[in-house]
């Protein structure tokens, strides 16, 4: 459950930045409000998540795969420049994340 928890707050977290670019400063009401409803379910959910897991490897997958996430939205649906170094340093937080997951203490 700890990981499907972990999950849900990555998607919402994600929804929480891609209606922040939308809120457009938070002059646009709907993006504005879904963004602090996204983030607050984000967090609300992260701390369940944290109940049975480390904190520092649970922030880490968090805020990695959110990056990563985060990152392709841009360049799917924003614009953002796509480029070789730019996706290879995704890269090395994906392995970043692996490795810490990895060196977690087993529970």
């Amino acid at each position: 459950m700890k990981w499907i928890y972990l999950s849900l707050a990555i998607l919402f977290e994600v929804a929480g930045t891609t209606s922040m670019k939308f809120s457009q400063g938070l002059t646009k009401p709907v993006p504005s409000i879904l963004m602090f409803v996204f983030y607050s379910l984000a967090f609300s959910i992260l701390s369940l998540a944290l109940k049975k897991l480390e904190v520092g490897t649970a922030y880490a997958i968090w805020s990695g795969v959110g990056t990563a996430l985060i990152v392709s939205i841009g360049i799917m649906f924003f614009d953002e420049v796509f480029t070789i170094r730019k996706i290879m340093f995704i890269g090395l937080i994906i392995v970043g994340v692996i490795g810490l997951n990895m060196s977690g203490t087993a529970h």
